[in-house]
This record gives structure tokens, sequence and C-alpha cells, in this order.
């Protein structure tokens, strides 16, 4: 893997908050960036373009309660727009039992409709980071 700056700025946003999203282009390495995170700590990675991921996903609270423990990793989460409310909820729960950072890491393209709907209703609860591709000086965007 090529090394991404962006991949510290993702694991600090997870240590300062219950939600990040982690945005941009198709083919950027964003998955790559979040099973290398999801690796070093308990976590689970739903890919929701897969019909099976998102069947888990058919009674979001009830599954996503069952790793209030763990990092949960949705991919391509604006497949699962209904999901939003049920998040928001689980971390306001989580915050109540002292659970305040580091539980969910969002991946999808950026989109304005995406963005103004999380946004909506995970104000408070989420940090943007929007990705690049990787630059051609060698930086490692």
């Amino acid at each position: 893997m090529i090394p991404r700056r962006i991949e510290r700025t993702v694991r600090e946003a997870l240590d300062r908050q219950a939600a990040v999203a982690l945005v941009g282009p198709r083919q950027v390495g964003k998955t790559t960036i979040a099973r290398s995170i999801a690796d070093d700590v308990r976590s689970v990675y739903l890919d929701l373009e897969t019909p099976e991921d998102r069947r888990k996903l058919a009674e979001p609270a009830l599954f996503l309660r069952e790793y209030e423990d763990r990092l949960v990793v949705l991919d391509e989460f604006h497949r699962t727009p209904e999901v939003f409310q049920v998040l928001r909820g689980l971390i306001d729960e989580g915050r109540r039992h002292g659970r305040r950072t580091g539980r969910f890491l969002l991946l999808g393209s950026a989109s304005m409709d995406l963005l103004r709907q999380s946004g909506e209703s995970l104000a408070g609860r989420i940090t943007y980071v929007d990705m690049g591709p990787i630059d051609v000086t060698g930086s490692g965007a």
C-alpha cells in the first residue's frame, strides 16, 4: 500500500468524533485506508454494494448494537440513507454510556445530496474527511 497522509487525519478524527465520513471520488483508496485502520482495532466491515451486507442492515439498530464495542465501517454508505437516523440514535446512546469516539467510519463518493442528508441527521456527531487522488509530487495526498 502506498502510505497516505490522509490515513493519519482519519485516525485522528476517529479519536475525536463518534463518526467519520471519508468521502471522495471512486478508486482513490478509501477502502484501502479504512481496512488498514480496521485491522488495528476490533471492527466490523460492511460493503453496502453487496446485497448480503445490505440485508444485514434490514434492522440497522439491532445489528449495529451488537457491535457497539467495535469500529463499524460502512463502505458505500450512501446506498443506505435510512441508516443515518439510526446512527444518530446509536451515537447519542453510546455517548450516554461513555462510548464517545471511534464508532463509525463511513465511506462514500462525495455528493452534495449525501453530505446534506447526513449532515442534517448527524450534525455534531460526524467529521468529514475529503479524500482526493494521489498527487503526482510524491507527497502522498
